[in-house]
């Protein structure tokens, strides 16, 4: 076949392919279109889940009728002019063919009117016939219709889904075009019923909590950040505006099993970049469970020049021309805000039953740590005074009583002076520790009980704390570790072997010796192939040692991360803080107390203590939580009080 050029609405209905992917492709293109216009309500109707219509208005500017034609016309924009106006995109849409693209493949109507002209115009084109240009009476800005799409190309309306799914996608368009600009309305309907009606002019955490959901108002945290003036530029260019981070974060208590509830928005662009949702998921590291996904809307305000939009036909991908300086600016703010605030979950009743169940909520005031020592436990002592008589034993007596039933074993213990096992890395650390008491706050002589030798049961002046003694060890474990490796840049002492520990071990495993070397000698491992089929231990590190972990097991269990490629198999990815943290995790849940153990009341007591003192205290490295609250006012639900 001869090269030919080829008919100007293949040509759209080419690009079509690429811009309208399904309806709600439309939607967000169209929407795109109306912020621009400077509107401040739009209005968004859908017929069976956009197939048959999709209608939007808004209150912008309006198009001049002289230039409704060319508004269809391909590769007709009036957002760029120069190559220079490419490289600093400060718009929404901007593709020229986007609206030609969609009027190839559907029966489009396009009415417009400025606010400066007498009456509206209106242009129709079906396929790739138009019409004239003709007056019509509306109101200023501008009205879309798009019907029957994809009616041309039986081929894609056979690959649209249901009507319901199609819908869900447009909605969820919808959502997210609303989140990043709370200043304008949105309405939209489904086959005539209203699903969404937001009002204009709403704060952006006011929007942020309309789209996530009322019910998660509470467990939301504002966080903000804003970079140095210059960042990113160099040369001859002119110094970039500094970067703005904001963004509201769930707790992780309200953490997800999917990232559909994870937002990013560049220039108030939703975008999808693995980079940033990294960081977010970075921040979050140790304070939920891996397989969950954390609730936020992260917004990023930065200078144009330094973010490439134009890296995908749908916007959906930008490329920053300072990846690391990116990632940093989301992950360290959003760190910093989660740490500092009290996210120990709290056991809800179900009020019909009356019996407690695992919820998710808001508990305690804002500290770090939360419980014993932290938040409003600083005011125990005199807050437990003012109780009356009846209140005071309220919480111990009744608890104790409900929890004594059956065979479960309780054993009571005043929280006293202990040695300190938070730091078994220097047994100085210890005999010091033991001339404190139990509660950084200054709270002594707190009743404890430990419940079938792996939970304890402390209270707080919020209520009851319920603490998983191994999780909250091996978070103790984790920062006392990390601290000696990452903190003080040195590493782990070991005791040698009297005689080399043999492991046997298949020649991949020998092989790996060579690449972990870095790694294992940080941690205070010393391994070698002795033979092509056995790895002798020479050292292993005194802290795992002290805990009867089995080097055999611990070190097996290490060369099979990396040969299945969680770890990276690189000398210089194992060296690194991510790497380090996973095995760090690994190191930590060895070494800590077990569920089953009985602690001494010396233990208990410094493990109280221990819980006030590092940093992420309310979830072991995993993400599970060490800590829940059973606040004062469900245990009176729970008692009918």
């Amino acid at each position: 076949m001869p090269i030919a050029r080829l008919d100007a609405h293949l040509v759209n209905q080419i690009a079509a392919g690429e811009v309208v992917e399904r309806p709600a492709s439309v939607v967000k293109e169209l929407i795109e279109n109306c912020i621009d216009a400077g509107a401040t309500r739009i209005e968004v109707v859908i017929e069976e889940g956009g197939a048959k219509l999709i209608r939007l208005a808004d209150d912008g500017c309006g198009i001049p009728e002289a230039e409704l034609p060319l508004a269809l016309t391909a590769h007709a924009t009036s957002k760029l002019a120069t190559a220079q106006d490419l490289a600093a995109i400060d718009t929404l849409g901007f593709r020229g063919e986007a609206l030609a693209s969609i009027a190839s493949v559907s029966r489009m109507k396009l009415m417009s009117r400025t606010h400066v002209a007498e009456g509206g115009a209106v242009v129709e084109q079906n396929g790739d016939e138009r019409t004239d240009v003709r007056p019509v009476a509306m109101a200023p800005g501008t009205v879309i219709e798009v019907k029957d799409l994809f009616w041309n190309v039986p081929a894609r309306r056979r690959f649209l889904r249901s009507a319901a799914a199609e819908y869900g996608q447009i909605a969820d368009t919808v959502n997210r075009a609303a989140m990043a600009n709370p200043d304008v309305g949105y309405t939209l309907s489904h086959n005539g019923r209203k699903a969404l009606n937001l009002p204009p002019g709403q704060s952006r955490r006011e929007r942020c909590v309309a789209v996530l959901g009322k019910d998660l108002d509470d467990a939301l945290l504002e966080f903000s950040f804003e970079g140095r003036a210059g960042d990113g530029t160099g040369g001859d260019e002119a110094p970039a505006e500094p970067p703005r981070v904001w963004g509201v974060a769930g707790e992780p208590s309200v953490a997800r099993a999917t990232s559909k509830f994870l937002h990013v928005y560049i220039n108030g662009r939703p975008v999808k970049d693995r980079s940033l949702n990294h960081a977010v998921k970075e921040a979050y590291r140790g304070l939920m469970a891996g397989d969950r996904h954390p609730v936020a809307a992260v917004f990023i305000q930065m200078d144009p020049r330094l973010v490439d939009v134009n890296v995908h036909p749908t916007k959906a991908e930008v490329r920053f021309r300072e990846p690391r300086m990116m990632h940093g600016l989301v992950r360290s703010p959003l760190r910093e805000r989660l740490l500092e605030s009290d996210i120990t979950p709290s056991v809800v009743p179900a009020a019909a039953t009356g019996v407690a169940g695992a919820g998710s909520g808001v508990g305690g005031a804002p500290g770090v740590g939360g419980g014993i020592g932290g938040g409003g436990a600083r005011d125990f002592v005199s807050a437990f005074e003012t109780m009356e008589p009846n209140q005071k034993g309220f919480v111990y007596e009744e608890v104790k009583r409900a929890m004594a039933a059956d065979d479960l074993f309780v054993r009571e213990s005043t929280a006293a002076s202990a040695a300190d096992l938070a730091a078994p890395l220097d047994q100085a650390d210890q005999a010091a520790a033991a001339t404190h008491t139990a509660g950084a706050s200054g709270v002594t002589g707190v009743r404890v009980l430990q419940v079938h030798d792996s939970y304890v049961i402390a209270e707080d002046v919020d209520g009851v704390l319920i603490i998983d003694q191994h999780a909250l060890h091996e978070r103790v474990m984790f920062e006392a570790i990390e601290q000696r490796i990452l903190g003080d840049g040195a590493d782990l002492e070991s005791q040698r072997m009297l005689m080399p520990l043999v492991i046997d071990a298949d020649a991949a495993r020998v092989a790996l010796l060579d690449d972990a070397g870095p790694l294992l000698g940080r941690l205070g491992i010393e391994a070698a192939a002795m033979g092509p089929s056995a790895i002798g231990v020479h050292a292993f590190p005194s802290l795992l040692l002290s805990r009867g972990v089995e080097p055999a097991g611990f070190i097996d269990g290490l060369l099979g991360r990396i040969e299945e490629g969680d770890l990276s198999g690189s000398a210089d990815a194992l060296e690194s803080e991510s790497a380090l943290h996973r095995v760090l995790d690994m190191m930590s849940c060895k070494a800590a107390v077990k569920a089953g153990d009985r602690l001494s009341d010396a233990e208990l007591a410094a493990l109280l203590k221990t819980r006030d003192e590092v940093e992420r205290s309310g979830s072991c490295p995993h993400g599970r939580p060490t800590t829940v609250r059973i606040s004062l006012r469900e245990l009176e639900k729970l008692f009918h009080r």
